[in-house]
């Protein structure tokens, strides 16, 4: 893609933001049901995918691994941002510099059909909140450096 391809199809977007602002908040959702053999099967709307236990915790290298996800989104993202960079040599959108970047919040919800007690399900929360390596690392940030090396000019 050329930058005034992207510029042409970036140009509706920008003059949409800059008119109304609140039109550039967008909320994703992501679904999942627990699958068999500790799985989740998660419905995004554009893939389905089914995750489960790291190798190292006792996964059978079946199902995808929630941390390797998190990883490769990133890899991803970061991707497409310095293609979308290169090509425009200003920013994704580069409506404001005041603009944040990023999840303004985030909701994880459970459904629970159980006749577990409130005291147990407490329990059951906090347990999967304290290992769980993609919340774990979305609520406490890991360091992240960026490196880079040119292999050809």
């Amino acid at each position: 893609m050329t930058a005034d391809e992207l510029r042409s199809l970036q140009a509706p977007l920008k003059a949409q933001y800059r008119e109304h602002p609140e039109t550039a908040l967008v909320t994703l959702r992501a679904e999942g049901r627990i699958g068999e053999n500790v799985t989740c099967k998660i419905e995004t709307g554009k893939a389905r995918v089914e995750a489960g236990l790291h190798p190292a915790t006792g996964g059978d290298s079946q199902s995808a691994c929630s941390a390797d996800m998190l990883l490769e989104a990133l890899v991803g993202c970061a991707g497409v941002t310095l293609s979308a960079v290169a090509t425009a040599l200003r920013g994704t959108l580069g409506v404001s510099k005041d603009a944040p970047v990023g999840f303004k919040e985030i909701r994880l919800n459970f459904d629970l059909d159980t006749d577990a007690t409130d005291e147990q399900v407490a329990t059951l929360i906090r347990l999967a909140e304290r290992y769980c390596v993609v919340y774990q690392t979305l609520s406490h940030p890991a360091n992240i450096s960026v490196l880079h090396h040119v292999i050809s000019r």
